[in-house]
């Protein structure tokens, strides 16, 4: 790769080690935090209520989806961008432009008509949304001195790994107490305020105008063809058989020719469009994977709660919220803890700890029965949201902590694009596992329930003497139930087999943890998407 130009406007110096920001900055920080805790909620926030918008919008259950996946496509081209930009535009700018069109995009997602505009309106909030994760990890590292990051770096952690997950509880009840409309308005203040903030407050860089003359179009075409159309297939892929579907097969055709440019010409140009240096880091390349590997469990399993109870226990989205609210309260009571240890032990130790208290949770979940509620899925939520920021400080203090600041913007935006991608993987993966698991547990199950096995004709029996008995075709609906019920004993072993996995996916974390390099005492990181 290119060795980058020197910029125009010398950059900042690191804070020293005891020097504290001033109060101006920290407001316009706790102002960044915020814009970015919107920008992260609002990919899950529409999860559980997306039968409403679907109703609402009169979209089928094909176009639906999409509410979703345009958002998501937007943001993972926009997320890695954000370094240049910062860069070339600085942080003030670029965040306070992003704050504002994402308050727009919000107003203007909830005036939407038809399901087209609604996905026009979510590929625009996504998009320049997408502008303000990443700022916050760099301002973070530019604005702190390494020995407050044991206070910062939970806080980041907390809003990154809490916003998606109370995302379905906090979109079920406002969807249920007033209208679907409201998921977007209740952006609208909230984002005046943020953009008034981050346009009058932040101060922490200049920008480098001449990296405009040096701006690689083609890098950029390239990669949103890229990463767009990955996200496309990950998402599509399972429920359309993958290459099978002539969509699909598009798709990865273009994704491969955007790779090939994107990465060509990122290793030939002066001023790539993403700065790919920050992987010969050693911990932070080991940082990245494990963040993408954190994006599986934080994703996956912020899916499949919501899908087991809706599928299974037939709840609505107001009773899945408030199901789901105890990972995000043990986010929040963890958070400080995290940030304790965070300082006195060893961060690979901290992080193995976190890996096997995730393993832990997964493999209770791999005794689901059709009967588990609140109180069975309780304790497997508080060692998720435990663990997730057990392993989030010091994977992001590792991974950051040793980058120097010239290379930290475009390093948070890759390391938060790992963590996106980890869950578009992990989320196709999981489907495709779901789908291919229920069909063969399903044609194992119903070669046992036949006529030649007595335990299943005498069932049949007495289901059909019980329907009958209440005035019903007996056989006809005796069948039903019972085909119903292997169809749901199938899900429910798919389900186990996916939690299997992400057992061993976390166990075995536990053991590549130390081989990355502990980092020097002071130095500390941020949290990440």
């Amino acid at each position: 790769m290119a060795t980058a130009t020197t910029a125009a406007i010398p950059a900042r110096p690191a804070p020293s080690e005891d020097a504290l920001p001033s109060t101006r900055r920290i407001v316009a920080f706790l102002a960044m935090v915020f814009g970015m805790f919107m920008a992260i909620l609002d990919i899950q926030i529409v999860s559980a209520s997306l039968t409403e918008i679907q109703a609402g919008l009169s979209a089928s259950s094909d176009e639906i989806s999409w509410v979703q996946t345009s958002y998501l496509i937007a943001e993972v081209v926009m997320i890695p961008l954000s370094g240049f930009l910062a860069r070339l535009l600085s942080t003030r700018v670029l965040f306070a432009v992003s704050a504002a069109g994402f308050t727009l995009a919000s107003a203007l997602c909830a005036t939407a008509t038809s399901i087209e505009q609604m996905i026009v309106y979510r590929a625009i909030q996504g998009f320049i949304g997408g502008g303000m994760i990443p700022s916050v990890f760099a301002a973070a590292f530019t604005i702190f001195p390494p020995s407050r990051r044991a206070v910062v770096s939970p806080m980041i952690g907390l809003v990154a790994t809490l916003a998606p997950t109370i995302g379905p509880t906090v979109g079920g009840y406002i969807s249920h107490a007033m209208s679907w409309h409201w998921l977007f308005l209740i952006n609208v203040v909230p984002g005046v305020f943020v953009t008034i903030a981050a346009w009058t407050l932040i101060d922490f860089d200049r920008p480098e105008r001449d990296l405009l003359s040096k701006f690689d179009w083609w890098g950029l075409i390239g990669m949103a063809a890229f990463l767009g159309s990955l996200e496309y297939v990950l998402e599509e892929g399972p429920r359309n058989d993958w290459m099978q579907d002539e969509t699909v097969l598009v798709f990865s055709i273009v994704l491969a020719i955007g790779a090939i440019v994107f990465f060509y010409r990122v290793f030939t140009q002066e001023e790539p469009i993403v700065d790919l240096r920050a992987f010969t880091n050693v911990n932070f390349a080991f940082g990245s994977v494990f963040s993408f590997t954190m994006g599986i469990g934080l994703y996956g399993l912020t899916y499949l709660y919501p899908l087991f109870l809706g599928q299974i226990r037939g709840y609505d989205s107001l009773m899945i919220g408030e199901a789901l609210f105890v990972s995000g309260l043990a986010m929040f009571i963890t958070a400080p803890l995290a940030g304790f240890l965070s300082t006195r032990m060893d961060l690979r130790a901290m992080m193995m700890v976190g890996f096997l208290g995730f393993a832990a949770g997964t493999w209770q979940l791999t005794h689901l029965t059709a009967d588990w509620d609140f109180y069975e899925l309780l304790l497997p939520q508080i060692l998720r949201g435990m663990s997730l920021m057990l392993c989030m400080v010091p994977i992001n203090n590792l991974a950051l902590g040793t980058l120097p600041h010239d290379r930290l913007k475009n390093a948070s935006g890759l390391f938060n694009l790992t963590r996106n991608l980890g869950g578009a993987v992990g989320l196709a993966v999981i489907n495709t596992v779901l789908i291919r698991r229920n069909d063969f547990h399903y044609g194992r199950l119903a070669e046992h329930v036949t006529w030649a096995n007595p335990e299943a004709v005498k069932k049949l029996d007495d289901m059909t003497r019980n329907f009958q008995s209440h005035g019903l075709d007996g056989p006809t609906a005796a069948l039903s139930k019972l085909s119903g019920m292997v169809a749901q004993q199938a899900t429910l072993m798919s389900f186990i087999d996916v939690f299997y996995l992400l057992t061993v996916l976390f166990a075995s974390l536990a053991v590549f943890a130390m081989l990355m390099r502990k980092p020097p005492a002071a130095a500390g990181g941020g949290g990440g998407h």
